[in-house]
């Protein structure tokens, strides 16, 4: 165990604090929770950095670590679509999380083929990632009232989809000579 992987149990451990946080009835519990995200999101863009720069990276924390970052986009999305109950937010919570069931299905089939360099991390997700990470923050500081900052949330959000539909059509090519194969060789 090492400080990135340890950075990534953290942010599993923060899931359930900040689903604490998001549901207590008091008038801070919407920027408590975006705190415990936005503490999550910064965790993990540092133990990334720290595994590449101290060479600390291990089997371990190259499977935690994206599971740890699904997990908590996909509550942090499951907890705004019930608070927010709107297409604005639903519609790209719903692109957002089918598209990461989709490419890790992907990426799983392209591992066993022994060809998932093929649908590797593109640049594109890294700025997914980040108007992903920035509208969740806004959104979860919030509550479900139509304001600049939700509208702004809104916006980015979409703009994330936008992004994850695109990447997922890449990853998609990327994978289609495998995919569209006639008969699989033995």
């Amino acid at each position: 165990m090492n400080i990135p992987n340890l950075l990534t149990v953290l942010r599993v451990a923060l899931i359930p604090v900040f689903i604490l946080f998001f549901y207590l009835p008091f008038s801070w519990s919407y920027l408590a929770a975006s705190g415990v995200f936005a503490l999550a999101a910064i965790t993990d863009w540092f133990d990334g950095y720290l595994a590449r720069r101290w060479e600390q990276s291990t089997p371990f924390g190259a499977f935690l670590d994206p599971v740890a970052d699904k997990l908590m986009v996909a509550v942090a999305l499951v907890v705004l679509v019930e608070e927010h109950a709107t297409l604005w937010l639903t519609l790209p919570a719903a692109i957002i999380i089918g598209r990461e069931i989709v490419v890790s299905a992907l990426r799983e089939w392209m591992a066993e083929l022994g060809a998932r360099a093929h649908v590797a991390v593109s640049n594109l997700g890294k700025w997914k990632t980040a108007a992903q990470m920035v509208a969740l923050v806004i959104l979860l500081g919030n509550p479900p009232q139509m304001t600049l900052w939700v509208g702004l949330g809104y916006v980015l959000l979409i703009i994330a989809a936008g992004l994850t539909l695109w990447s997922m059509i890449q990853y998609l090519l990327a994978a289609w000579p495998h995919l569209s194969s006639s008969a699989e060789k033995k």
